[in-house]
């Protein structure tokens, strides 16, 4: 990957991630985020699983990103773009919708 490639998947990932390390640790410690997303295996979401491993891209340094947390980061921005149009109409502050996407490190009340 080039380093122009990599910069993008940052600044991309930057723009869609609006919660800090500790906002998106907080929330992922409540009931909601565990209540919302399709259960892996071991009984925790796919979001919520993705949401620790954000919390620790946000703390890393950006030149230790390796190829494989650049390529979390471009799974997060395409998710969470693609979740965000799926906005459902009304008040969306208390709904499984705004929920998956917290875990995903986005809310869309920011």
């Amino acid at each position: 990957m080039s380093d122009d490639e990599r910069q993008e998947t940052r600044d991309r990932f930057r723009e869609v991630v609006n919660m800090t390390a500790g906002e998106l640790e907080k929330w992922l410690d409540t009931e909601r985020s565990r209540e919302v997303g399709q259960k892996t295996g071991g009984g925790e979401s796919t979001g919520h699983a993705s949401g620790r491993r954000i919390v620790e891209l946000l703390r890393t340094r950006q030149k230790d990103l390796s190829d494989d947390d650049l390529g979390h980061m471009r799974k997060v921005t395409g998710y969470v773009r693609r979740h965000a149009e799926q906005r459902p109409e009304g008040d969306v502050s208390d709904t499984p919708w705004r929920y998956s996407l917290m875990n995903w490190g986005h809310d869309p009340e920011k």
